[in-house]
């Protein structure tokens, strides 16, 4: 028995979902939609889900695992749309960098029985200098060699943790336990303050009165710290900050710190502290780059053999997720 696999946004994430699923057909099968049709057709010509649904509700009907890889402004009407689709029992995951704002729609717009589980993924070390977006930057291995981190709400049952799990190992990313709370003040450190930063960054820059001069010399330095900024939406980033303002506002003052500290030692006009202050911190740049290409992290608490892949576990349950899950209940007949 094959787990029903339903893809809701299929840009890079969505899509590099599917491709990475594709090689299981014997163990997933998927279906895709996207509110572009045309981004939609192109995903299934690309072979990254097995079939498209333009009906949203429809497209959750059945599934066993439900994936919103959509931005964080965008889940919400997603959710109140598709709430009274999902089947009890069914998995439902999202992408998006605010956990406990996402665990707190599920519950508030989902029937009871249906499961909410976060993942943030941490991409395969190979694409950390693509620029590509959408799409187009879509690739089976996007997740390879990466973590991906599994956060839930408590009272989660066992055997929804192990499907979520199964479907990681089967992305070919290392599973990271951790709690909501916890991966939402990460992904303010690691995704949010980059974004403001570059929006900060870029209004410094261009708020000055010689713009119209500063323009015609910007160049690749600019380009490179812009890029930051555009890698989300303006929408997207907006609601991520509002929803994690606590997180935002602490890592917000651990960088204006860290830029008044620079301004001090520029002030001093020591030369020595400067420059050994840039070269440390150019230094611990480094290391993190040697360790995320490498993936050799210390302790990331992953737990390999506490909780078995997906193959493992459709093997061993007879019956399959009528046994994981309990006897699916026949829906009722639509008017």
């Amino acid at each position: 028995m094959t787990v029903k696999v339903t893809i809701i946004g299929l840009g890079q994430i969505g899509a590099s979902m599917g491709l990475a699923l594709a090689s299981h057909k014997d163990q997933v099968t998927t279906t895709g939609h996207d509110k572009s049709q045309a981004v939609a057709r192109m995903a299934q010509k690309a072979e990254a889900v097995d079939k498209i649904d333009f009906n949203l509700p429809a497209s959750v009907e059945g599934a066993d695992i439900v994936i919103l890889a959509l931005p964080l402004d965008e889940i919400y009407k997603t959710l109140k749309y598709i709430a009274q689709d999902v089947r009890e029992d069914a998995v439902l995951m999202d992408t998006a960098p605010s956990k406990t704002t996402v665990a707190k729609w599920v519950k508030e717009l989902l029937p009871p029985k249906r499961h909410y589980i976060g993942l943030s993924p941490a991409l395969n070390p190979k694409v950390l200098e693509e620029t590509g977006r959408g799409q187009e930057a879509a690739r089976a291995d996007l997740f390879a060699k990466g973590l991906m981190a599994i956060s839930t709400p408590e009272g989660t049952p066992e055997e929804a943790l192990k499907l979520a799990t199964g479907f990681v190992n089967l992305l070919q990313a290392e599973p990271y336990f951790v709690d909501q709370a916890e991966i939402d003040g990460i992904m303010a450190s690691a995704h949010l303050l980059p974004g403001l930063a570059a929006f900060s960054l870029t209004e410094a820059i261009m708020a000055q009165p010689g713009w119209p001069d500063i323009r015609k010399m910007a160049g690749k330095s600019f380009t490179e710290a812009m890029r930051l900024f555009e890698t989300e939406e303006p929408s997207a980033l907006a609601e991520i900050t509002l929803q994690n303002h606590e997180n935002a506002l602490r890592v917000l003052d651990d960088y204006i710190a860290a830029l008044q500290s620079l301004r001090d030692e520029i002030t001093e006009k020591d030369g020595k502290k400067l420059g050994t202050h840039l070269s440390e911190t150019v230094k611990r740049l480094e290391n993190w780059r040697h360790e995320r290409h490498q993936g050799s992290w210390q302790a990331v608490g992953t737990s390999k053999e506490s909780l078995p892949k997906m193959s493992d576990i459709l093997k061993q349950q007879v019956g399959g997720l009528d046994k994981l899950f309990g006897p699916r209940k026949k829906r009722p007949d639509k008017d």
